[in-house]
């Protein structure tokens, strides 16, 4: 795991290599081990290296082939790069990195070599003989790449922050970005918050040569899913779940450093901390955030289970002064403004303070096995499309009194789906994570029409582009929350999170084998009456009953207690600040602040910390 940067097209810079320099500098976090910077034709390439695979410094990039052709930076593990160095078992290996044998597949089989990748990747390859520059990021987008183009030059790195170091790069915010910030607490890509700077979309690539910039989708998770899958016998279902779960956790067991994983007690966590135990020869290392307040604390679910796989367990008890003291960092560390990465920040810290320099999550779980409950709210709403035949105005005015008469965040919700044309997945997806309405956001924002919304757009194109509709319903919404919530908020937090504290995460749930058949499930298997029952029932006996029949929590914090209390002084700060800002309405934002202390049912306290996040990043990057 490691940071990557670098420049096509160095003409009227006098010196690539130190601004190169610059943009590795200013991600040394993610790879304290060794550096480097090297030019190569028409382009520098630049590296920080975390040694988890072959610890030797011959491993060390950017990485040259035998006969100098291809030089590589490479940002990732390749967990089956065993098996591919036997394919290319004519090759004079030099080392025992997976680095190697990724820079040998490419230059057998050029682009092609991706679909031969089974991990976790973001990487750059220049070829000596053609000049291109060859970037691809893996399937799921776990990896991050960022990239900026003039003119004259094209800049990519692992961390926005990164291109912004070298001066090239305009500090503008995109306001349409804004919008869609303000709209799902997130920019989803390839836009982010900086006007100009881009972010390659998962399973996409770039070709750069001094005539064109290419960039074409190499996977498409839709086309690849399974539907074999629907025809298969429960218990058949049942034991490919178990086998192809059990190979995608332990694959990533591949380190020459030590690991652990992050165990907060629920399904997801559990499970991947069960095989890990029965796959691992030495007691698994876990670790978990736990509060004093209770309603917040998994603490009693994530001992149980440590107790049952005998892990050597750390619990790391957060209180108010504890998060107050380590949120600067936490907020410093933010390469993209997020709400939820403050979560992932204090749990990495403590992982890699224990001595442990990978980690893997139960990330995508929910995602994958229908444990939102956006699921049960798609299923409910498509068995109830008969209300569509009603007038538009009619379903919109009821659902506007219930609004007015019951407030609440649902109720708003409730208004936004009832003047919906179709329930159909595409059409009510994008309501389901929305933060603002656009109604809201026309009286915060001082500009006269917003821009499309992203997520609608994402899921008309996977819905009704890639094919997306000849899957299961509940496979639609999984499509839909993979691409939106899981790769722009919940993996980017995992990145820059962790890599914050120089800790490599692994998310065996986005294994694609895993992913591809499991989209191709029926329904009636998936979700007969209880989120994630089918990998419940997968898992036969590993579980113990109490993780089982638990109630769902997930993993957040006591935010809106103390941004009430703690938090407070801290929070109207940088309210008072964006309020100030030109392309909000003067007030709109304090007024926003003065209703979640007032307890108004219709905003929480999301709402309002996206915008004490938010003002934070634009002053600390200087951002106008």
């Amino acid at each position: 795991m490691c940071g990557i940067a670098g420049i096509h097209g160095l003409e009227g810079l006098n010196d690539a290599e130190a601004l190169v320099r610059r943009m590795t500098d200013a991600m040394a976090h993610r790879g304290p081990d060794a550096a480097g910077v090297q030019r190569v034709g028409n382009n520098v390439l630049g590296h920080r290296r975390l040694s988890i695979i072959d610890l030797s410094p011959e491993s060390n990039q950017p990485f040259h082939s035998s006969d100098g052709r291809y030089t590589i930076t490479y940002n990732g593990e390749i967990y089956n790069y065993r098996e591919l160095k036997r394919e290319l078992r004519d090759h004079p290996w030099r080392t025992g990195s997976d680095t190697e044998v990724l820079l040998m597949a490419y230059a057998t089989w050029g682009p092609a070599c991706l679909d031969r990748l089974q991990g976790m990747f973001a990487f750059a390859v220049h070829d000596a003989q053609s000049g291109e520059l060859f970037i691809a990021r893996d399937r799921m987008g776990i990896k991050p790449v960022y990239w900026y183009r003039d003119d004259r030059h094209l800049l990519f790195a692992s961390e926005l922050r990164a291109l912004l170091a070298t001066g090239l790069v305009p500090r503008k915010l995109d306001q349409d970005a804004l919008v869609d910030h303000l709209r799902y607490q997130t920019v989803h890509a390839p836009a982010t918050m900086v006007k100009g700077v881009r972010m390659l979309q998962a399973g996409h690539c770039l070709t750069v040569t001094d005539q064109e910039v290419r960039e074409e989708r190499w996977y498409d998770l839709p086309k690849r899913a399974r539907h074999e899958a629907a025809d298969l016998a429960l218990d058949q279902v049942q034991r490919e779940v178990r086998e192809r779960l059990s190979r995608a956790v332990e694959k990533r067991l591949v380190s020459d450093v030590p690991f652990g994983a992050f165990l907060s007690g629920g399904i997801d966590s559990s499970a991947v901390v069960g095989l890990m135990a029965q796959a691992s020869s030495s007691p698994v290392h876990t670790f978990s955030v736990v509060f004093d307040e209770e309603e917040f604390s998994e603490e009693k679910f994530a001992r149980i289970v440590a107790s049952r796989f005998r892990t050597e367990h750390t619990a790391i008890r957060l209180k108010p002064a504890d998060m107050l003291r380590m949120l600067p960092d936490a907020l410093a560390a933010m390469d993209h403004p997020s709400a939820d990465g403050p979560n992932t920040y204090v749990v990495s810290k403590v992982t890699k303070e224990a001595g442990i320099s990978m980690a893997l999550s139960g990330l995508g779980g929910d995602e994958v096995f229908a444990g939102y409950p956006v699921f049960e709210r798609t299923l409910a709403l498509w068995q109830k499309s008969w209300i569509t035949q009603f007038p538009g105005f009619m379903r919109s005015g009821a659902a506007g009194l219930l609004a007015a008469l019951r407030p609440s965040i649902a109720n708003d919700k409730l208004k936004e789906v009832m003047r919906l044309r179709t329930f159909s997945v595409d059409d009510t997806f994008p309501v389901s994570r929305l933060i603002s309405s656009d109604a809201a956001l026309v009286l915060m924002l001082d500009r006269e029409r917003l821009p499309l919304n992203a997520v609608q757009s994402i899921m008309n194109g996977i819905i009704r582009e890639d094919s997306g509709y000849k899957l299961p319903m509940l496979s639609q919404v999984s499509l839909g929350e993979l691409a939106t919530y899981l790769q722009n908020v919940l993996l980017r937090d995992a990145d820059q999170m962790s890599m914050a504290h120089a800790l490599e995460v692994r998310v065996p749930f986005l294994d694609h084998d895993l992913l591809e058949f499991v989209l191709g499930v029926d329904d009636a298997l998936k979700y007969p009456h209880s989120p994630k029952k089918l990998l419940v029932d997968s898992l036969g006996d590993l579980l113990p009953r109490e993780i089982i029949d638990r109630p769902k929590m997930g993993f957040t914090m006591p935010w809106e207690l103390w941004m009430r209390n703690e938090l407070r002084s801290f929070c109207e700060q940088r309210i008072m600040q964006l309020d100030r800002r030109p392309y909000f309405r003067r007030g709109a934002i304090i007024a926003a602040w003065k209703r979640f202390l007032t307890h108004d049912p219709r905003i929480n306290w999301s709402r309002v910390w996206n915008l004490v996040v938010l003002e934070d990043w634009l002053a600390r990057h200087a951002i106008e």
